[in-house]
């Protein structure tokens, strides 16, 4: 491993057009699994200039059964996805909750996929899609998240809650960050490069209050970001010049595209699936959650500071094919054995799709405030997510001594 370098992740705003369809699609997987928590939902979104559409399959109890819509629930669907783009905060020319034309395609789920999914007498609940799946932590912060990410989003989650708040009238909601961190061995020493660029009211790219802008910025950077790394920092604060234009005005959304920011900023391996717009039975959402919680829980334990756990599912099958653990050359027990006290602890119940949902809680509609500023280390509303809990230290613990 190299003893000096430097490292980069960025991160994106709530209101960015990417982030506008996440934060659609999981208000629709919390709509539905609030109505029926074993509702099936693969919703995908596509913003645009005064446009959302909506594509995908559901099955979902007293809402969409047998191909047809009860009574009232596609106006709930739309009342939903403008109630969301209204959060945000889009009340703009290009971009209005009240004006954009809304089309909803989502139909019914493939026969062929729930077949392979749903439990019979002959099997149990099997994995709704193949696929590999990584979970990642590390020591650098105290989230365990890698530092480069975690100030990235804290920078753009800062801004968020200033503009919400009034504190910082000429904001407006897209926006992205990115910070450069220079390593020595494997502690950040140095914020080398810090990038902001956020969409603004007419005005703040010029003159005085351009110059409010960028002060602004800068003083939220370093109420962020630890005084002791900010000493050889360049700024880049909207380096284009103006940035008026923005949201799905400015460049089209999608479900999906952001899958890097909403994990772990580079830092580690990603599988490819997407997480938002996703049921819990989607392996995709759900082992990637499961892996995070097990590596967050591998360095709260004192088995290693840095700890990558991949975990492979096939289509209509329970059990994971396989279970990797790879601790970067700082565990303090084999990995080997790591991976045998995971799949030994009773706790889990093991780590079929259905045992994942359980152990977890997953069938409840706590995904929207997941579609931003990542999936990981964060407590939104004062609380843990789920996956975030450090309540299997004490049994890896045991399970190695034993």
């Amino acid at each position: 491993m190299r003893s000096d370098y430097l490292f980069t992740s960025e991160s994106v705003s709530e209101g960015h057009p990417d982030k506008v369809a996440d934060q659609i699609s999981d208000s629709i997987v919390d709509l539905f699994l609030a109505k029926d928590p074993e509702a099936r939902i693969a919703c995908e979104t596509l913003t645009t200039t005064q446009l959302v559409v909506l594509a995908g399959e559901i099955r979902c109890k007293g809402v969409f059964e047998n191909g047809e819509w009860a009574a009232g629930a596609q106006e709930e669907i739309e009342a939903t996805v403008r109630g969301t783009v209204r959060e945000i905060g889009y009340e703009q020319g290009g971009f209005h909750w009240e004006q954009f034309e809304f089309i909803n395609r989502l139909h019914a789920q493939s026969a062929h996929i729930a077949q392979g999914v749903d439990a019979s007498d002959n099997k149990d609940e099997g994995a709704g899609d193949q696929g590999i799946m990584f979970g990642y932590a590390t020591d650098e912060t105290p989230d365990l998240m890698p530092a480069t990410l975690y100030y990235s989003h804290k920078i753009l989650e800062r801004m968020a809650a200033d503009r919400h708040s009034g504190a910082a009238p000429f904001l407006e909601p897209d926006a992205k960050s990115q910070v450069t961190l220079r390593y020595e061995g494997s502690l950040p020493v140095a914020a080398t490069a810090v990038v902001v660029s956020t969409q603004h009211a007419p005005g703040y790219d010029q003159g005085d209050k351009e110059a409010e802008l960028h002060a602004y910025v800068k003083r939220v950077v370093a109420e962020v970001i630890p005084p002791v790394l900010l000493r050889e920092t360049k700024y880049y604060i909207n380096p284009t010049g103006s940035f008026e234009i923005g949201g799905p005005d400015g460049d089209a959304g999608l479900t999906g595209r952001k899958i890097i920011v909403d994990t772990y900023g580079g830092a580690a391996p990603h599988g490819g699936g997407a997480f938002s717009g996703k049921d819990p039975t989607k392996v995709d959402r759900s082992a990637a959650y499961i892996t995070r919680y097990l590596a967050k829980n591998v360095v709260a334990a004192g088995l290693a500071t840095r700890c990558t756990i991949q975990i492979a599912y096939a289509i209509g099958v329970s059990e994971p094919l396989s279970l990797y653990v790879d601790t970067h050359g700082t565990s303090t027990v084999a990995e080997d054995k790591i991976e045998a006290a995971i799949l030994s602890l009773p706790k889990l119940g093991g780590l079929t799709p259905r045992a994942i949902r359980t152990h977890l809680g997953l069938n409840k509609p706590i995904y929207r405030p997941t579609a931003a500023y990542g999936h990981f280390g964060r407590k939104p509303h004062g609380d843990f997510f789920p996956w975030e809990r450090l309540d299997l230290v004490e049994d890896l613990k045991a399970a190695l001594e034993g």
